[in-house]
């Protein structure tokens, strides 16, 4: 065989190892993740935890991974090698999950919640960071879509998972299980560990390599800000609306809730299998803004539907919708921030704001939404939430620009 031709056809079998890789990774870091959500709450009652101790244990997660999103983002732009640390990330989920077993004491069950939520932000700019190194800037849309897929198809896995280990064995054994899934995933991380930081850019002709700019100028971006603005209106109007329908199905379905509870869960994971791909390949052709626009319509649609539907089974199906706006969002974030500040070299930065903003939008959301059921009622609730997913709709519709590079700079 000519050593010319081999070199390119093992280029190639690489970047399809590291491909696969990446689905593999997305699959169990679904999988790890799905054992830090309401299995938390559960078992720590089972281990005599009050309301308000869970509370805290919860809130210093959400806490800590607000604050640690732009240092975390930084500090994965400094790495050289994105897989390190993603598998740092890996084995400290290990270690907390290890904590929430061995010691469901209130310092280690703290320790092991600040220790997931700073991990947590640093994972998630690893991945977007492979994803761009891997397919370049041109055919993320695409390996975000896949990306997506996988991770949605874990967290389903993950849940039936866990709960069948919950059933059947005890709550201490989801963690055990947490933390056992944690050896695949770095096992999938070896393809990965030669990636680039990102797929080298391009210099147009004549002129040299563009050098980093400076973090602030990538942060007042113009074009990153309003998106910022745009993922916390989305978030504002969305983290809410699954609580409360979960409350509004407890009050009106009995010991039947908790299976519905379950469906709304899985029910928009399947939804985000199918479609994201799809999602993907439309934000390259049809443009970023035509992605948000589909993801964010479904938040008003669904606060009316929240308002007016009492059946449970319909709200179910009503619930299949966010599976609609979790697609397009999971793919929108780290896209549209790859197009704002790729070439930067403060990708992982910028992702950071908005995952701050996201987080802002969370915490607000959650807050706003109880206050207004406690005293208006779930339909006020609901179409408080609708008004301002559609204020969002808006928001994107007049103020936010059009992201994808011209097909000349691709």
């Amino acid at each position: 065989m000519n050593w010319h031709s081999a070199r390119p056809r093992r280029r190639r079998d690489a970047a399809a190892r590291a491909e696969r890789g990446l689905d593999f990774l997305n699959l169990f870091v679904a999988n790890i993740q799905t054992g830090f959500g309401p299995f938390i709450a559960v078992y720590l009652t089972t281990q005599g935890w009050t309301q308000t101790a869970i509370g805290i244990a919860l809130s210093l997660s959400t806490t800590t991974a607000m604050a640690s999103q732009l240092p975390a983002g930084a500090l994965v732009d400094a790495a050289r090698r994105k897989s390190h640390v993603a598998g740092l990330a890996i084995a400290s989920f290990a270690a907390s999950a290890l904590l929430f077993a061995l010691w469901p004491v209130p310092a280690a069950i703290y320790s092991a919640e600040i220790l997931h939520g700073f991990s947590s932000c640093m994972l998630g700019p690893a991945i977007a960071a492979m994803s761009l190194a891997i397919v370049g800037r041109t055919e993320l849309g695409l390996r975000l879509g896949r990306n997506a897929r996988y991770a949605s198809l874990g967290n389903g896995v993950g849940a039936a998972l866990m709960g069948a280990c919950g059933y059947y064995l005890s709550g201490r054994s989801v963690f055990f299980l947490t933390a056992a899934l944690t050896l695949p995933a770095l096992l999938s991380l070896v393809p990965l560990s030669r990636l680039p930081a990102v797929a080298p850019p391009k210099p147009r002709a004549g002129n040299a390599p563009p050098k980093r700019e400076r973090f602030w100028r990538v942060l007042a971006d113009r074009r990153l800000v309003i998106f910022a603005a745009c993922a916390m209106l989305f978030t504002l109007a969305n983290a809410a609306m699954l609580p409360l329908a979960g409350i509004a199905l407890t009050k009106r379905a009995g010991s039947q809730s908790s299976l519905l509870i379950a469906a709304c869960i899985v029910l928009p994971q399947f939804v985000i299998a199918v479609i994201s791909p799809s999602i993907g390949r439309l934000a390259e052709a049809q443009g970023r803004r035509a992605v948000l626009l589909l993801g964010f319509s479904m938040l008003p649609l669904r606060g009316v539907l929240f308002a007016l539907v009492t059946d449970p089974a319909l709200v179910v199906l009503v619930q299949a919708l966010d599976g609609i706006a979790a697609a397009c969002v999971g793919v929108a974030v780290p896209l549209i921030t790859s197009d704002v500040a790729a070439r930067s070299g403060h990708f992982n930065l910028s992702l950071g704001l908005v995952g701050f903003a996201i987080g802002l939008g969370d915490a607000l959301s959650t807050t706003l939404g109880g206050w207004s059921a406690d005293h208006f009622g779930d339909r006020t609730a609901f179409a408080a939430l609708a008004a301002l997913g559609l204020a969002a709709v808006l928001f994107v519709w007049g103020v936010m620009p059009e992201t994808r590079p011209a097909r000349a700079e691709a």
